[in-house]
């Protein structure tokens, strides 16, 4: 696979992972994001051996390990998006996850958790 179809798989990857609400700019502009499209979303995400919601899922429990909001929204309204998971699955990884990344780390992600199901629930209403 050459440079530019690496980072094709890893563009057209990334907008499946994120249901299209991923900008990335063109290749060449930002080495930072060529090297993880090439290497990420070329290389990791599309692997068979575990769907993309097995991964996302995994992804989603190290970000609550982390109590990191932002991303976690992210993963879950792609999540609610692509149909890997639903609104009341979202609420009960938290139930799962606070056993073991701790009530103060996942405590700071049910807003982030209830706006991205509020967002994606509003686009569905407007479609």
């Amino acid at each position: 696979m050459g440079k530019s179809e690496r980072w094709e798989t890893g563009y057209e990857t990334i907008q499946k992972v994120y249901a299209g609400e991923i900008a990335i700019p063109p290749e060449g502009n930002v080495p930072f994001l060529d090297l993880m499209l090439k290497q990420l979303f070329a290389e990791v995400w599309t692997r068979e051996e575990l769907s993309m919601r097995d991964r996302r899922l995994l992804v989603m429990g190290v970000i609550a390990g982390m109590g990191e909001s932002m991303p976690w929204g992210v993963q879950v309204k792609a999540a609610l998006k692509n149909g890997e998971l639903t609104p009341a699955q979202v609420r009960e990884t938290l139930i799962q996850l606070v056993q073991y990344a701790g009530y103060p780390r996942v405590a700071g992600l049910v807003g982030a958790t209830e706006r991205a199901i509020a967002e994606v629930e509003k686009e569905a209403a407007g479609s």
